[in-house]
């Protein structure tokens, strides 16, 4: 039996989990558009607004700085 495949298998149910946060993040149409600007850029932006974005979102993103799969919202590769 191989531990590092438990491992990996429980980190990717993690992994799936907070990305699952930021799709649905990212369907929220309250926090407004979320083309052309990061996911944490959108999040700052409702939190200035005062819209009260989920604080899990914004350490979910602080986690993953430089990973694209967490920064980059649904669309980010459709043109505007």
């Amino acid at each position: 039996m191989d531990l590092r495949a438990g491992e990996d298998t429980q980190s990717l149910s993690q992994e799936e989990t907070e990305l699952e946060l930021l799709r649905q993040f990212d369907l929220a149409w309250q926090y407004g558009p979320c083309t052309g600007i990061t996911r944490l850029q959108r999040w700052s932006r409702a939190e200035q607004m005062g819209l009260k974005p989920p604080l899990e979102v914004y350490q979910v993103l602080k986690a993953h700085p430089e990973d694209p799969h967490f920064q980059c919202s649904l669309w980010h590769l459709y043109p505007l």
